[in-house]
C-alpha cells in the first residue's frame, strides 16, 4: 500500500465512529470475530481499546489476526484496512 493511499484512507477515517470496542479483557476471540465481521462488511475501520497496558503493541496484534493493514494508531483508536476482495473493483476504495 501506497503512502498516498494511506493518506487518503486516514482522511475517510475522520468521519466514521469506532465500530469494535476492546475492553479491560484485552483482544479475545470474540473481539477478533467482530473486527473480522466488520473488517467484512466495511473495510475501513476504526478500534477503540480502553486503558491498554501495551497500545502499540495491541494495535499490532488486532492487524496481524485478522490480516488488516495497521494505518494509524491515535489515542486509544486503532485505524484499520483490510480489501473485500468479493467486492467488485469499481466499488472498492482503492
Amino acid at each position: 500500500m501506497t503512502g498516498r493511499q494511506r493518506r487518503e484512507l486516514r482522511g475517510r477515517a475522520q468521519r466514521i465512529e469506532p465500530s469494535v470496542f476492546v475492553g479491560d479483557a484485552g483482544v479475545t476471540d470474540g473481539v477478533l470475530r467482530a473486527l473480522d465481521e466488520a473488517l467484512r462488511s466495511h473495510e475501513l475501520v476504526k478500534v477503540r481499546m480502553r486503558q491498554p497496558a501495551d497500545k502499540k503493541a495491541m494495535a499490532a496484534t488486532l492487524g496481524s489476526a485478522t490480516g488488516a493493514t495497521l494505518l494509524g494508531l491515535v489515542g486509544h483508536t486503532v485505524l484499520l484496512y483490510r480489501a473485500n476482495l468479493e467486492t467488485p473493483e469499481p466499488e472498492r476504495p482503492l
